[in-house]
Parts: structure tokens; C-alpha cells; sequence
């Protein structure tokens, strides 16, 4: 199978980011969502530029992190987070965008070691109220936010969102997610992350003040599965 060239899918998407966020008081910055991609691919993408990559799987994800080391990419996890993984992502990432409930802050924060700067997290937010979905209530956000803020090994850096794409395709849920920012960044002056959008709805989340896009499809291709 041939695969997508990534040169020119790159390209491409840089020049849209560019252009959805002509109006953007900040600039967007893309996350490569490089789950399933090989370690070749991922080389061939920091190439081009690329620093963050966004992994759901914690056991494929430090692999990566391992062998391409010497590259200094900056890796977060994006996938939902169980307790018994806390350690290694705390050891081995540099950002964590699923933070939805109290036991994994606690868990992050006890394992983060003192040798490495603050893990970067976000609060995940179920903001469609979707059953059986990752990410907490909008009346959690303010409780985990206050937590967070007191831990000396983490560092809240904003909130990510999955909107179901009924939803996301109105902009409702990129609105109501915005408005949450925008509270937050008045009470915890280092919150600066807005991370909502994927390949086929970045440009209107941009439109409601997401800068961090997180794209896989439109950048890689679509993934063997």
C-alpha cells in the first residue's frame, strides 16, 4: 500500500491552520495524533517541523518516546487514562489532555518525578454528556481545576474536549467549551491551552478560539486498523 505523502499533507495543513486563525488573537498549534503510525513516519514528520505528538495508548506510546528520544519531540497523552498507568505516563510524557477525576491528578502528581519539570495537563470535559465517554461534568471543571493548581508536580495548562460531531458540526459544543476557558483563564493565570478539533472539524473550532488542534487523519492518512 502507498502511503500518503506527508510532505504535502503537511504542508497543506500547516497553510490552513494559518489560514482558519488569520482572526485568532493566538496562534494554533497542531498536535499530531500519531497513534498507530510506525517509528519511520514519525521521524519523517519531525522532519518536516513537527514537535508535538499526541499518543492514546500508553505501552505503544513510551516505545515511540524511547527510540526517538534524541529527536526532543514533545509527547502527550490523549487517550482516556486508567490508574494503573499513571506512573508511566508520569515518568515518560510531557503533557497529559485526559485529566477527568481526582484519583488521576493524585496519582500524576505522586509519580511525576522531581527531576523533570511539571507534567502539563488539561481537564478533559464530556461536554455532550455523552454515556460511556471519557471526561468530566461541567460542574466538575472548577473542583479538579482548584486541585490541580495545588500540586507541585503538575501544572494546569488549560481544558480538551471531544464533541460529539452532531454537535460539533453547529459549533455548540466548541461555544459553551470556550466560554469554560475563558472563566478559567481569569482564575489560573498559566492556563493558555484551548485543545479541540480533529481533522474534519478544526476549522470551526478554531472559529470558537481552539489552539491546539489535534490531527491525525489529515496528516498520516487514514490508519491500518
Amino acid at each position: 500500500m502507498t502511503l500518503p505523502n506527508l510532505s504535502q499533507n503537511y504542508q497543506k495543513l500547516k497553510k490552513a491552520l494559518l489560514t482558519c486563525s488569520k482572526h485568532n488573537v493566538h496562534p494554533v498549534n497542531l498536535l499530531a495524533v500519531s497513534k498507530t503510525q510506525s517509528i519511520q513516519r514519525i521521524s519523517e514528520c519531525a522532519a518536516l517541523g513537527q514537535v508535538a505528538f499526541g499518543e492514546n495508548y500508553v505501552q505503544e506510546a513510551i516505545e515511540k518516546i524511547i527510540q526517538l528520544k534524541e529527536l526532543g519531540l514533545q509527547w502527550h497523552l490523549i487517550g482516556p487514562l486508567q490508574s494503573n498507568k499513571c506512573k508511566l505516563v508520569a515518568e515518560h510524557f510531557d503533557w497529559v489532555q485526559s485529566v477527568d477525576r481526582i484519583k488521576i491528578i493524585e496519582a500524576l502528581n505522586q509519580y511525576r518525578p522531581s527531576t523533570l519539570e511539571p507534567l502539563n495537563v488539561l481537564i478533559q470535559i464530556n461536554i455532550d454528556n455523552e454515556p460511556g465517554k471519557s471526561g468530566c461534568l461541567i460542574e466538575q471543571v472548577s473542583e479538579l481545576a482548584e486541585l490541580i493548581s495545588h500540586k507541585s508536580r503538575l501544572r494546569l495548562r488549560g481544558l480538551m474536549a471531544i464533541p460529539d460531531p452532531q454537535f460539533s458540526s453547529n459549533g455548540i459544543a466548541f461555544e459553551q467549551m470556550q466560554k469554560i476557558y475563558s472563566g478559567l483563564r481569569t482564575r489560573y493565570p498559566d492556563v493558555d491551552t484551548l485543545s479541540m478539533g480533529m481533522s474534519d472539524d478544526f476549522p470551526i473550532a478554531i472559529t470558537y478560539g481552539a489552539n491546539l488542534v489535534r490531527v491525525g487523519t489529515a496528516l498520516f492518512g487514514l490508519r491500518n486498523v
